[in-house]
């Protein structure tokens, strides 16, 4: 499959740049498989949407503070970069895999001074080695746990293309969504982040269940790909875990006609790298979805509008039938909705 077949032109200005003072007025395209149809509605309208059968699967990842920003110590250039995981060593207990850039090239042995969004807090890290997908190990010079010193010293990690990845005070709470539990990813999971506290209840008392899955956002969600064809691309490993009690919850909405409803390509991944028969499990997928795949565990899929030749894309229109996908971008751009994190949405049924 040539990557060239993913592609799509957006303008800019359709790039969401703040999301909506109330999250559940995004807007929400919905696309129907079986009639192949589009129709226009908002986040709010999800509790009608839903049947009483069915599961809402959400991804209860919370997102870390995973930006860096400091100092070169030996240049005083500026140096930015993102957290990605904590790499144990035998030798380096403490070592961080980073994704980083500055002017020049860092070279083994130097460091470079971090500064807190507040300024009140430093930290020294020292590139200790670099990997061939162009991460690097480094050493922060201090005791403690990856979420400790990253509390101390992260900012929010807002992608680049929303205000050049420079984040405001609001997005350390709407970068994040209201259900998130577990901390562990470096993006958020942006198909939740438009549901409130209130519209999940309402959808509890519809008689729709709820269920969480967790999938710690990584390098293999966003990673983009880099070669021609895309059966080529290898994805990267992320932590994930479906509990007995959530398995239990989709497998009695199966049992009962209804439809799991997953809330982002997250949960997807997640649902369907699950062994079969269906069951709770704990590891890490690599699970690339791509045609000519076959769902086995999702019926309806909730999710954001992503970004050209990406994973996710494919992801969505393997799911929703690529001719029927593509059209609904093309509606989505016609009718100027909001794009990628902080943007709209499309309930695919």
């Amino acid at each position: 499959m040539p990557l060239a077949d993913y592609d799509y032109e957006l303008p800019v200005e359709l790039i969401a740049q703040e999301p909506f003072p109330c999250r559940s007025d995004a807007r929400l395209l919905v696309v129907d498989r079986r009639t192949q149809s589009i129709q226009h509605r908002h986040i709010r309208d999800l509790p009608e949407l839903l049947l009483p059968q069915d599961c809402l699967v959400l991804n209860d990842t919370k997102v870390i503070p995973a930006r860096l920003i400091g100092k070169r110590t030996r240049t005083g250039g500026r140096w930015e970069g993102l957290f990605v995981q904590h790499s144990p060593h035998p030798s380096s207990p403490n070592l961080w895999q980073v994704l980083g850039k500055t002017r020049g090239t860092i070279q083994i042995g130097e460091t470079v001074q971090l500064h807190s969004p507040d300024g009140k807090s430093d930290l020294q890290i020292e590139f200790v080695a670099r990997n061939t997908d162009n991460t690097w190990f480094v050493q922060p010079h201090l005791a403690g746990t990856p979420g400790l010193l990253l509390a101390q010293i992260g900012w929010t990690p807002i992608p680049p293309y929303i205000r050049g990845g420079k984040p405001l005070s609001y997005d350390k709470e709407r970068y994040q969504t209201v259900y998130a539990a577990h901390s562990g990813s470096i993006a958020a999971p942006t198909a939740g982040l438009h549901l409130t506290p209130e519209l999940l209840e309402m959808v509890k008392r519809s008689g729709t269940s709820l269920a969480s899955v967790t999938l710690h956002v990584g390098l293999g969600t966003f990673k983009p790909i880099t070669t021609e064809n895309v059966d080529e691309h290898s994805m990267h490993s992320e932590w994930c875990s479906l509990s007995a009690e959530s398995a239990l919850t989709i497998q009695q909405c199966r049992n009962n006609g209804g439809r799991v409803v997953a809330v982002g390509t997250t949960s997807v991944r997640v649902l369907e790298s699950a062994p079969e028969p269906f069951q709770a499990f704990e590891g890490t997928t690599s699970l690339f979805i791509r045609p000519p795949y076959r769902f086995r565990n999702v019926d309806v899929l909730l999710t954001n509008f992503h970004f050209p030749k990406s994973t996710l894309l494919i992801l969505v229109r393997t799911f929703g039938g690529d001719a029927l996908v593509q059209e609904a971008y093309r509606e989505a751009i016609r009718e100027k909705y909001r794009f990628f994190s902080y943007g709209d949405a499309m309930l695919v049924s």
